[in-house]
């Protein structure tokens, strides 16, 4: 007999069962509380019990499953208000054969349940966001689990972890969680590995480039020194996912990137690498994400970027990349680039008018369809910094449709191109910090999406053009140090804006400034500026 019930928006407790022919019980993704009731220890031929993502509460014992012989697969997840409370019993009277997947993610647990001890044919054991701490138990790792393929113990408070045995072992996912010492060393035919967040120390070993199943590695925010292993490189041709953000690697990036390189995701963000940019990466024609951001790499902008058709996400904020953006070559350059990032360089020259012109995928905000998407796969999901509203901010999670340009703090000169006007699904532009000269373009008022906007500390003259206050999302505003002159628009969002949208704009006049603008009729009064003197 199977019982369906799952996501609904059952409330209530979980009733006694007064029949023991349940085969499959799901109640899983509803509002149900109170506690497990007491007649699921007869329900004999019981093989799948999922009640995850409800707020059952009370004590979660061993003995409560000891008869349950069939059964296969447990998920009580995301029970917030369920404890552990796994009694010392003699641990042959409480086997289940025949388990092969336990899910107690997110249900107070505070230590190994050690009925584990006898759960040597497990496939799957999901043990995280809970409040485990200390050791691994020597007694856990000395279970021959050889069946074991997912462990997953992230989002504790572990502080050690001895050698993993289990050799058949491919997803292991020990983030966000207090281990020190060196870097762990997982099995030789390991898939997916996360450690990230932790407070990992010494080097990556070059014996890492042996996990030649490996496709997700993620070792970032730990403490981690050294050079990056050289032959990572040479892994790209299975990885799909390298996450290596840290604050303390050195050396050069690796320069090996092979054809036919698989990888979709690189992040290097926020360590000391130096030397040029790797144009091996041009093999790696899937890449979607590329993050070098706060390093000290030494080069001019990689325009054979333009050919990987798939990238989405460029960043390199903070190095020591120079020259001037040379128009695209390539007929259609970067047609899926939603984020660019070139701030804190000392790039120079007029802004690239047909690298604007040509960014498709930030034309059209109703492009993407179905519903809200994020970057990623079923394994891992995206993370990137990006300054926003003048502040910077981590995105767990990146939005397919979020788009942003921020060129800041570099030396750009000549005027902003209309064609910015055309990019219709920004969110974000940062020019600041430039030596841009000319007007603001009126074509910015197309911009719909736009919820801030920074021009400021650049060289620009003439009126804020009134089409800006059709930009009814734009919540942050910075045109301040300019030449701008003449009246303030008016209504909509700029009635929320301050004065520090606008200071040392000496011609600026009207709300919310205390200089009134003209007489009665609303006229302006142009003040001249000596630029010679700023």
């Amino acid at each position: 007999m199977f019982l369906s019930l799952e996501y609904n928006q059952l409330t209530g407790h979980i009733g006694e069962f007064l029949h023991n022919s349940l085969v499959v019980l799901w109640l899983n993704n509803n509002k149900l509380h109170g506690p497990l009731p007491i007649s699921i220890a007869k329900l004999v031929r019981l093989i799948v019990l999922d009640i995850s993502f409800n707020n059952v509460s009370g004590h979660l014992e061993s003995s409560m499953f000891s008869k349950l012989k069939n059964l296969q697969t447990i998920d009580l997840s995301h029970n917030p208000l369920l404890s552990s409370h796994m009694y010392r019993y003699n641990i042959a009277d409480y086997t289940l054969p025949i388990l092969q997947s336990l899910s107690l993610s997110s249900c107070n647990i505070t230590e190994f349940p050690y009925f584990l001890k006898s759960m040597e044919n497990l496939n799957t054991l999901d043990l995280s966001n809970n409040q485990i701490n200390g050791s691994v138990p020597t007694w856990f790792l000395e279970v021959k689990m050889d069946s074991l393929s997912y462990l997953n113990l992230s989002l504790n408070s572990l502080a050690r972890i001895g050698h993993l045995p289990w050799k058949n072992l491919q997803i292991l996912d020990l983030h966000s969680n207090l281990l020190e010492g060196p870097l762990p060393v997982p099995p030789l035919g390991i898939y997916f590995f996360s450690v990230s967040r932790n407070n990992i120390t010494g080097q990556i070993s070059s014996s890492i480039c042996n996990l030649s199943s490996l496709q997700y590695l993620d070792l970032s925010y730990n403490h981690l020194s050294n050079m990056i292993p050289p032959c990572l490189g040479n892994l790209s041709n299975y990885l799909i996912d390298l996450d290596l953000k840290s604050k303390n690697l050195h050396g050069t990036i690796p320069s090996t990137f092979v054809k036919g390189c698989y990888l979709k995701s690189l992040k290097l963000n926020g360590n000391q690498l130096e030397g040029s940019f790797p144009q091996s990466l041009v093999h790696c024609r899937n890449l979607e994400v590329l993050d070098f951001g706060n390093n000290k790499i030494n080069s001019t902008f990689p325009r054979w970027l333009e050919n990987l058709p798939e990238l989405r996400v460029l960043i390199l904020r903070s190095n020591n990349f120079n020259g001037a953006l040379i128009n695209p070559k390539t007929k259609f350059p970067f047609p899926n680039l939603r984020i660019i990032d070139l701030s804190h360089n000392e790039f120079h020259g007029h802004l690239p008018t047909k690298l604007f012109k040509y960014l498709i995928a930030m034309k059209n905000a109703s492009a993407d369809k179905g519903g809200l998407k994020y970057m990623g796969d079923h394994y891992y999901q995206d993370s990137v910094i990006v300054a926003m509203k003048g502040l910077f901010f981590e995105l767990a999670k990146i939005q397919s449709l979020f788009t942003t340009i921020d060129f800041s703090n570099n030396n750009f000169k000549g005027e902003i191109p209309k064609s910015i006007g055309e990019l219709q699904s920004l969110k974000g532009l940062n020019f600041s910090h430039n030596n841009l000269i000319g007007c603001v373009p009126p074509s910015l008022g197309n911009l719909t999406n736009l919820e801030w906007l920074d021009l400021s500390s650049n060289k620009l003259e003439g009126e804020i053009p009134i089409q800006l206050e059709d930009l009814t999302s734009l919540a942050f505003l910075n045109l301040s140090k300019n030449y701008l002159f003449g009246q303030i628009p008016q209504g909509k969002q700029f009635n929320t804006f301050t004065n520090d949208s606008y200071n040392e704009n000496l011609g600026l006049c009207g709300f919310p400034m205390t200089k009134a603008c003209g007489n009665d009729e609303g006229t302006t009064t142009t003040t001249i500026v000596n630029h010679s003197g700023r």
